[in-house]
């Protein structure tokens, strides 16, 4: 008898979180669509293109424009590139959302870790994008249009780019995610600072692979991903040593308050047994 009222309480907690999720999610996907309308009304989808391929038009030889193959390609492409900076604009209100959806049912502790984990990866993910976007495009562009023959006039397409972009947009913003995702690995005891200190020459090595990967075929790009991927390793051991000192401290203050606890209890005893056999001498 008492089971129906539980399950009955589970069913509607079930359906709270799951009304909860969905107003989390209808009011990010608000966030985004009022942030895409105000910069379709300014700067304009064509205007925001135009920023995001100044790195490949400066490159290119005087008078020489990308193409558009596709019929729809030139109303289409500028809609996905603002839609994109939209939700890059949106991230901060949309990582709140799911801070505070998940928020509830974390520990004290691990609220403390959480929001300067996500304020750090938002950071390092635009820091990513920024990089590659005012360093390496220039650097490869200019690779590229040198090594280019001089009886090919160049003419890329600007969906090919979009997907060019987007795809270098997230190498480095998940390349410079590695500080973060060694911290969390520290902090969950699923790795120790020494091992990290052991893995390094297969990190560096690791990290010439992917990106010989993830990048074009060109030693600009290719350096450029891997050297801020070596330097960010150490800078995440040095994370993950002043996050988890606090934590040895904390656990060998408590080893010393238990060992010291008994001790005291032995000296009290002792005490009260002098006291009492002083006592019965003193009779």
């Amino acid at each position: 008898m008492s089971a129906g009222p539980e399950s009955a309480a589970q069913e509607e907690s079930f359906i709270s979180h799951l009304v909860e999720l969905r107003d989390r999610l209808l009011h990010s996907l608000i966030a985004v669509a009022v942030v895409m309308g105000c910069l379709c009304l300014y700067p304009g989808p064509g205007a925001i293109y135009d920023i995001l391929a100044a790195p490949l038009t400066a490159a290119l030889p005087e008078g020489t424009k990308m193409v558009a193959i596709g019929v729809i390609t030139p109303f289409m492409v500028p809609l996905k590139v603002t839609a994109m900076v939209a939700f890059v604009v949106s991230l901060p209100f949309i990582l709140y959302q799911v801070w505070a959806f998940i928020a509830p049912g974390l520990y004290a502790h691990e609220k403390r870790l959480g929001v300067p984990l996500i304020v750090s990866s938002t950071l390092l993910f635009v820091l990513g994008m920024s990089f590659c976007y005012f360093f390496v495009f220039g650097q490869v562009f200019s690779f590229i249009a040198g090594f280019a023959p001089k009886s090919i006039t160049p003419a890329p397409d600007i969906e090919a780019y979009l997907s060019f972009v987007i795809t270098m947009f997230l190498a480095f913003g998940l390349a410079f995610e590695v500080p973060v995702a060694l911290v969390v690995m520290v902090k969950m005891g699923v790795v120790s600072v020494e091992k990290l200190k052991e893995w390094r020459s297969y990190f560096i090595v690791g990290a010439f692979v992917v990106a010989a990967v993830v990048t074009p075929p060109d030693v600009v790009s290719q350096l450029a991903l891997a050297i801020p991927m070596c330097i960010l390793y150490e800078l995440g051991i040095v994370a993950s040593y002043l996050v988890s000192r606090p934590v040895k401290k904390a656990a060998a203050a408590s080893d010393t308050q238990d060992t010291a606890a008994p001790a005291a209890d032995l000296d009290a005893e002792m005490d009260k047994a002098e006291k009492e056999f002083s006592n019965l001498s003193g009779k």
